[in-house]
């Protein structure tokens, strides 16, 4: 099962009985077939504690869960969509910018401040990002969303990749974060990205972002 890209704001998600879609409430556009739609209070296929780190994160709203027998065609608010095709490994993703994924992929949460130490946390509290970042695991497609389109960037050992925090998307492979600054703490006050933060990534990956700094 494979997402096909519409067009650069609209993704095409074929949907099999007995294989589950998880998508984001209110990312149907159109579909046909006998697919069916009901809210999924336990956070996807991360159980009980995925809910609870979406829930902490600012989450309100669940998981909508798809099955039937069909074809589901999703896109949110004018975002360009773009799909990513997992092979085993683990991608973080900004929360607020899942479209959808296919139900083989495990979904969990990761606090940031476990990748970022104590600049984990000075990221989400002052760019408005969330502490916590949604980790999906597996073999399967994923469609997110950003604004102005998304281009991705490798990330390798002797090349780190340096990130507004605002436009990042989501990344996979070894690879960690951390949040800099060129400017002293007084000077960090109000300031929630441009020259201000950079989020460092380093290792060996690839890290997506997305043409624009403006919040979804």
């Amino acid at each position: 099962m494979t997402f096909r890209e519409i067009n650069s704001k609209m993704v095409e998600a074929p949907v099999v009985p007995g294989r589950r879609l998880f998508s984001q409430r209110g990312a149907m556009l159109a579909y046909r077939g006998d697919v069916a739609f009901t809210p999924n209070i336990q956070g996807g296929q991360g159980g009980l504690m995925s809910m609870i780190g979406r829930r902490v994160a600012g989450e309100a709203t669940p998981l909508m869960t798809v099955e039937g027998d069909g074809t589901v065609f999703f896109g949110h608010g004018g975002h360009h969509v773009h799909v990513i095709e997992m092979t085993g490994d683990t991608l973080y993703v900004e929360a607020d910018r899942l479209l959808a994924f296919e139900g083989t992929l495990q979904q969990g949460t990761m606090f940031m401040g476990s990748q970022g130490g104590v600049m984990g946390l000075v990221r989400g509290q002052a760019t408005g990002q969330g502490l916590f970042t949604t980790t999906l695991q597996g073999h399967g497609s994923v469609a997110v969303m950003a604004h102005g389109g998304v281009f991705e960037v490798p990330v390798t050992p002797q090349r780190p990749v340096h990130v507004d925090p605002q436009a990042y998307v989501a990344h996979h492979g070894d690879v960690r974060n951390k949040l800099s600054t060129a400017l002293g703490w007084r000077e960090m006050v109000g300031r929630g990205s441009g020259e201000g933060f950079q989020l460092e990534l380093s290792g060996n990956g690839t890290v997506y972002v997305q043409a624009s700094e403006e919040k979804l």
